[in-house]
């Protein structure tokens, strides 16, 4: 059968393409028999994508759909008892409001069956939660919940402890002040949504910041503070308690504030209870605008609210940290940040729990990869974990006592939500790769160099417009450059097809995943070959690799991608005249390097790009961070001198389409601004494609569609020699 002979793919067709079912993180049920995934689909009015949460059976059974909401489901958490807990901003029958009124809130899905309901909410919604993991059912069980809370609310009036106020003298930090609000009254709630009213009721928006970042890639920090909250299972009394009680059963004393005014100390840190409900372990964020920003590791005890530090180092970022079944580790990973001597490097560090002052140890010494996804194994005895490697993104086994690294998965693919069995005999993860989706898959280790066995999902398997092959070259300093070329069905030496060069954004990353907004399958059902190079900044070849960028992010990464477009026009099915370039993020800010040092291209896509380097460092969310490795752009301008796009303008002549969204805080939208303008003025060809209400991505299903449709038209007037054909919806 000839490529003709084929019916068309979901790729060929944008509509088809953002109605495709899309897996994302999996949680294991506790006894093993099936996998909570979240699922996004296109919403019935086809505008945004909802989440909802399908149940996967882990021995290749049909899934099925266990939540169905107008607003979506996600963060799905076991309880011990296999009830699962979930985040939604349903509406909730028993409150009788409407969704309109709804804020993000915690949900019950029993697992017997039934309805789900509410077991917590706030004024400022629930952001995350935990549970602790222990099985032994008489005890209660204990949930941890976040959510942002205005400053000030519930501890104002320590001393007096009035309503809604903690009595610091009767009951210790983050006591409730019985006396006041009566056992198990949670004030602090009212307080809060309080303040908030008279926000609203006085028009007040601004924001007093007091420390560094005032904002997240596409959201406002502040005013209101994230905090931890306790949520508790009433215990039963002694004579009525058992092993085996019902959902009616179970009912919650209400919430406990474990962390009142901690500043912006918790944004974006991941927390997890130990196994007996006891402790909360959390990154601890340090803020300040005068100097580097690190995180802390800490530990919250759920009783009293004391707080005690585990890790703590500047210029180093603990997080992400896991607690072993058996209580006694917590392996977190260990982020050293970037300087101007050295690019950032990632490790796994092991301690004691409940070590006094004791050491931590690098888990990985010889590891020169950078590891992530860590899941301990059942008897506490070894930590698996991914690390993207030579263009995949394989498990790895590291034996706690030894050392040893061992690795899992062979072959093709990048691992993400990695899940261990209950009996340590299998794994579960979502395996993804550049040509294949997201999907959920059984890893047997009693059978190492086994395939893995797909676990049926919705969304996969898809059929592809191409193949994909890979490709390598040498760097004029000998470094190895690796590749993937995805090639369009009909490419042959007698059918000789356009190529598009994109560079990834981080830099720090791999083309090692499928990408939903930079699908390269869309290009080749439209008869383009993709190149997609991991240059140096690439994660997956060692310190080396990113070293030989960090003080040269033009021109090393620019000599490296253009041996790798030398080496793909070299393919017999590629048409080395018609060649166009994409990037986004980093890749954005190369597509603006490329334009002023080479007119090779028809033509050149520039999303979400950095062009001044002096003006992009300073005003981002993450200042801190370039500034480590770059230095004070007022005081040492050489490497913002040296590494600036915006100096070469008057070397472009390559047409350009310029793509940003204005919520896009990583990438302020004042860097496009800047290069339109600079492109107008020096009399370049280029259009610009503003998205008002979209971030650092294009997420929304309508302006997604459109972002295609005009990058398509885009590079047929320029790399195909076609007339120009404006979107209809532009």
């Amino acid at each position: 059968m000839t490529s003709a002979d084929r019916a068309p793919t979901p790729f060929h067709d944008l509509a088809a393409y953002m109605a495709i079912p899309r897996a994302g993180a999996l949680r294991l049920s506790p006894d093993g028999t099936w996998l909570a995934a979240t699922v996004q689909t296109l919403s019935p009015d086809r505008k945004k994508y909802l989440t909802s949460i399908w149940r996967v059976d882990t021995q290749a059974g049909p899934a099925r759909r266990l939540t169905r909401s107008a607003e979506g489901e996600g963060s799905p958490v076991f309880l011990p008892d296999g009830s699962l807990l979930f985040i939604s901003r349903r509406s909730d029958p028993d409150a009788g409001k409407g969704s309109d009124d709804a804020k993000a809130a915690l949900w019950l899905l029993p697992a017997g069956g039934g309805e789900a309901r509410v077991i917590a909410e706030l004024p400022g919604g629930v952001a995350a939660a935990a549970a602790r993991r222990s099985a032994r059912l008489a005890d209660p069980e204990t949930i941890v919940v976040s959510s942002r809370v205005m400053p000030g609310a519930g501890v104002e009036d320590a001393a007096a402890g009035g309503p809604g106020k903690f009595n610091t003298a009767a009951g210790g930090p983050g006591k409730f002040n019985t006396a006041a609000g009566g056992p198990g009254q949670f004030n602090t709630a009212a307080d809060d949504e309080r303040l908030r009213k008279e926000r609203a009721d006085a028009g007040v928006t601004a924001i007093l910041h007091e420390s560094a970042p005032v904002r997240y890639w596409d959201h406002d920090l502040g005013p209101d503070q994230l905090r931890l909250f306790a949520v508790e299972e009433i215990r039963p009394e002694p004579a009525v308690r058992s092993d085996a009680r019902t959902d009616d059963e179970r009912r919650y004393a209400g919430l406990r504030d474990l962390t009142p005014e901690p500043g912006a100390a918790l944004d974006e840190q991941a927390f997890e209870l130990t196994p007996d409900g006891s402790a909360v372990v959390t990154g601890w964020a340090h803020r300040d605008p005068a100097a580097d920003s690190y995180v802390e590791l800490m530990t919250v005890d759920v009783a009293t609210g004391k707080r005690r530090t585990l890790l703590s180092e500047p210029g180093h970022n603990f997080e992400d940290p896991h607690v072993s079944p058996d209580g006694r580790y917590i392996v977190c990973t260990r982020e050293t940040l970037p300087t101007r001597d050295g690019p950032s490097d990632v490790t796994l560090m092991l301690l004691e729990a409940n070590g006094e002052g004791t050491t931590a140890r690098d888990l990985l010494p010889g590891l020169d990869r950078w590891p992530a996804e860590a899941a301990w194994s059942p008897d506490s005895t070894a930590v698996y974990f991914a690390a993207d490697d030579d263009g995949r993104r394989p498990i790895f086994r590291v034996d706690v006592r030894t050392g040893e690294v061992t690795p899992i998965t062979t072959g093709d693919g990048a691992y993400a939500s990695i899940q261990v069995g209950p009996e340590g005999r299998y794994l579960y993860a979502l395996r993804n790769a550049v040509n294949e989706t997201p999907t959920p898959v059984r890893i047997d280790l009693s059978e190492p160099g086994s395939q893995p066995v797909t676990l049926p999902c919705p969304g996969a398997p898809l059929i592809l417009p191409g193949r994909l092959e890979e490709l390598e070259t040498t760097a004029d300093d000998g470094q190895r450059i690796r590749s993937w070329l995805v090639l369009p069905d009909a490419a042959s030496p007698e059918h000789r097809v356009p190529l598009l060069l994109w560079v990834h954004g981080g830099p720090n990353s791999s083309w090692n995943t499928w990408s939903w907004r930079w699908n390269p399958w869309l290009m080749a059902a439209r008869g383009y070959a993709v190149l997609l190079p991991d240059p140096a900044l690439s994660t997956g070849y060692g310190q080396h690799m990113l070293a030989r960028g960090q003080h040269s992010w033009g021109t090393r990464a620019f000599d490296d991608v253009m041996a790798a477009t030398d080496a793909a026009i070299k393919h017999p099915a590629i048409d080395g005249t018609r060649t166009g370039m994409m990037g986004g993020s980093y890749g954005g800010y190369m597509a603006n390097w490329i334009a002023g040092h080479t007119d090779r291209f028809k033509a050149i896509v520039s999303h979400a790009s950095l062009w001044a380097l002096d003006q992009m460092f300073t005003t981002t969310d993450e200042q801190m961070f370039w500034w480590g490795q770059f230095g004070d752009p007022l005081t040492s301008p050489e490497m913002y001198h040296s590494n600036s796009p915006h100096l070469h303008i008057g070397n472009i002549r390559t047409p350009m389409l310029v793509i940003h969204g204005d919520k896009d805080y990583r990438v302020p939208i004042g860097e496009a601004l800047r290069l339109w303008g600079e492109l107008t003025r020096h009399g370049v060809t280029a259009k610009f494609l503003y998205f008002p209400d979209e971030n650092h991505w294009v997420l929304t299903p309508g302006n997604a569609t459109v972002w295609y449709e005009t990058v398509f038209a885009f590079l047929a007037e320029h790399v195909l020699a076609e007339p120009w054909r404006r979107p209809a919806m532009l």
